[in-house]
């Protein structure tokens, strides 16, 4: 836990759950460089004030004051901002939790974004948000030097209106443009659909859907391509877990594989698990649940046969495994009893190392030079 220091007082904050041996924190040179610019700007935020990306709370939990609204993807990053309300005894009304899918205030005053790693979120959130701003309306974006391309200033420049870039401290810069409503950029592109390639198993050639912002959002992803040609069979009711489902591919394929089983799909954004379900429902009609959630955390333990799993190594742009190892506790957790735990991975990332330390032992059951199938059976 760190603290932060703004011009309405100092927060504690830390990410989400709370890690004593998480190096990271909840906060960067970024978040302080919107926060410093909003402190010494006259007039102070005003009227409704939304603020979108905020990947742990630092934002809304600094400008509580102001009571905010905030919009995420991540039901991570909201739980982390619940937490770090009541770490520095705040009301916990005092900031609206919107999901990226929920409907956006009719009317903002102040829209601070923080540049999310996907330009394609980006997109879709100025989409959403551009027909509630008017002429008054402060724009505030930031992001590190790194996050902040030209396409990022595009976007501004078409869905909101005339933008330019600050000056860079400590290799963050802020984002300000000016809303011209005459530009009436229309609805977002997205969702996208798109068709599957052959030879991928039950889903070849099958149709997809994916939100902005879920990970190779317009195409199928070569680590899913190798999983999907791997999956274990199933037999009877047995129940299934998709465990970061993402667009939903994986357990649809399993659903489909067999129309027997119960499948959970389970993602921690709001467009993946909004993903699934589409592609689920246009797909299969067998027995499926959505869970928007911190893993398998939802699910009763003992309570699942197989989990499928393609775990992330980053959380945001830092290259971490935590993710990964919280996911394969979970998983060992859900588990019954000679229930298996099918993971696919970069080759470079080692997974089977830490599966044999929490399984007991690990299998190899598929490789190619750049990915790896295995398998881990709860004792």
């Amino acid at each position: 836990m760190n603290r932060l220091s703004t011009s309405w007082g100092e927060v504690s904050l830390a990410r989400f759950p709370a890690d004593p041996r998480d190096p990271l924190r909840a906060w960067d040179a970024a978040d302080e460089y919107l926060l410093r610019h909003l402190g010494e700007t006259e007039p102070r935020p005003s009227g409704t004030v939304a603020v979108v990306g905020d990947r742990w709370g630092a934002l809304a939990t600094s400008l509580a004051a102001f009571h905010p609204v905030q919009i995420s993807d991540s039901f991570l990053g909201r739980e982390a901002t619940r937490a770090n309300l009541l770490r520095n005894g705040l009301d916990a009304g005092a900031v609206r939790l919107l999901s990226a899918r929920d409907t956006p205030p009719e009317r903002i005053d102040v829209l601070l974004v923080r540049v999310p790693k996907s330009l394609a979120l980006l997109e879709d959130q100025l989409h959403r948000l551009a027909p509630a701003l008017h002429e008054g309306t402060v724009v505030v974006g930031t992001g590190m030097v790194s996050e902040i391309h030209t396409s990022t200033l595009r976007l501004f420049e078409r869905i909101i209106g005339p933008t330019r870039t600050s000056l860079a401290v400590r290799k963050a810069r802020l984002i300000l443009a000016t809303p011209d409503p005459a530009i009436g950029a229309g609805p977002s592109p997205w969702p996208l659909r798109y068709a599957l390639p052959d030879g991928i198993g039950v889903m070849s050639g099958r149709t997809v859907t994916n939100h902005a912002g879920i990970f190779c959002a317009d195409r199928l992803d070569i680590g899913t391509r190798f999983f999907l040609k791997h999956l274990p069979g199933t037999r009877g009711p047995v129940r299934v877990v998709d465990l970061g489902c993402g667009n939903g591919v994986v357990g649809t394929a399993a659903a489909l594989a067999n129309p027997a089983a119960a499948v959970s799909f389970v993602d921690e954004s709001f467009s993946a698990v909004a993903s699934a379900e589409a592609t689920h429902r246009e797909n299969s009609g067998g027995e499926a649940e959505f869970l928007v959630a911190d893993g398998v955390s939802r699910l009763p333990g003992g309570s699942a046969d197989l989990v499928l799993c393609n775990p992330p190594f980053h959380s945001h742009r830092a290259t971490t495994d935590s993710t990964a190892r919280r996911m394969f506790g979970g998983a060992h957790r859900v588990l019954a009893p000679g229930g298996e735990l099918w993971v696919v991975g970069n080759r470079h990332l080692g997974y089977h190392l830490r599966l044999r330390r929490l399984f007991g032992d690990c299998e190899v059951v598929a490789s190619d030079p750049k990915f790896v199938v295995l398998k881990a059976v709860r004792k």
